[in-house]
Formats: structure tokens, sequence, C-alpha cells
């Protein structure tokens, strides 16, 4: 193979040059095919982890994605169907193919977390706003009446594998109106917008 840098009006790209008995034929990076294939075994594991409640949502899509992708148990989904399924991005799904790839199942499948991961801070964005929702409105966890800031924070934690602070929440369910001392049953009691 050849690697060529093209420069267009300014815009570099690389193209890989590959040689056969054709002739020469083109290839960008991205084309470059990384193939998934589980065993029967590692299938079962990944459904089997895929079904346990304490599964972290980041852990739960990097599963779905490698059985999206998975030749030896096709239907083998495209990476635009698997993005769209799973609400995923497509460099992310390349990133996690290739990883199994280079890595393995259980580099794959493991999040690395720092020592200081703990007092880092997830920003809420809109994905994050609508789960904490999800949450919030969801059934209370046996032992309370109702989701407290605390119940949040760590229920949040455990579905996002990052903490996300209490303050955060709160901002949060206050700018969608969400009342929690309200929401006693695990139904969405929202408050009433004022003249609305």
């Amino acid at each position: 193979d050849i690697l060529e840098v093209v420069c267009n009006s300014g815009t570099i790209s690389v193209v890989y040059l590959s040689i056969s008995c054709g002739g020469l034929s083109t290839m960008t990076p991205t084309s470059k095919k990384y193939i998934v294939k589980l065993t029967d075994d590692e299938l079962k594991r990944l459904n089997k982890i895929l079904r346990q409640k304490n599964t972290s949502e980041t852990v739960a899509n990097r599963i779905r994605i490698l059985k999206d992708m998975d030749a030896n148990h096709p239907p083998v989904k495209t990476y635009k169907q698997c993005a769209s399924d799973h609400g995923i991005s497509e460099p992310t799904i390349t990133n996690v193919v290739r990883k199994f790839v280079n890595e393995g199942l259980d580099a794959t499948i493991k999040l690395k977390r720092s020592v200081n991961s703990d007092n880092a801070q997830r920003k809420v964005d809109g994905r994050v706003e609508a789960k904490l929702l999800e949450v919030a409105c969801g059934p209370v966890p046996k032992g309370h009446s109702r989701w407290t800031l605390r119940l949040l924070e760590a229920q949040m934690k455990i579905i996002l594998d990052e903490p996300i602070s209490r303050e955060a929440i709160r901002r949060t369910l206050k700018k969608t109106n969400f009342d929690l001392t309200a929401a006693t049953t695990g139904a969405s009691q929202r408050k009433k917008t004022q003249n609305s």
C-alpha cells in the first residue's frame, strides 16, 4: 500500500493507494474494515450483562454495538442503522469496534476510571436531562416515599457511570418545572407554568 497526501484548495486529505493485479484502487482510512466476531459464549455473556440493572448506559451501548456488528450472528447492521437505533454517533461505533478488534472483549466493555473520577462532575446536556427526568418519573426505590436529590444523584451515577452534582440535578429539575415533593408515586408531576 502507498500513502499519498492530496491537497485541494487548502484541504488536506489522506488517500491510500492499494496495488493489485488490476491496477491501483483508492481507499480512505475510514473505510478500513474492522470485523466483529463474537463466540456463542461471548454473546451469552454480553446478553447477561445487558440484563443486569446496574449495568451503566455506556457499557450497555458498547454491548449493543458489538451485537449489531457481530458477523458470527447475523443480520449485521450498518453503522448508520446502529447509530439510529440506539442514539449513538457513528464515530463512537467505529471506536468501539476498533477497540474490540485490537484489544478484545474485556477491554471493550470495561470502563477505565481515573482516581479523580468521583470528583469530576458531568455536565447536564439534553440527553442526560432526558434520562434524569425519566428516572425521576419512574418507580421510587424501595424504602422511600419519593425521589430526593441524594437518591437521584446515586441513581444517575449508576446509569451514566459518571457523577452529577446534586446542584446540577436541582437546577435541571427547576428548569423543567419538576417538583420532587409532588412526585411521590413515580408519576410525572410538573408544576403548571405560570400564566400558561
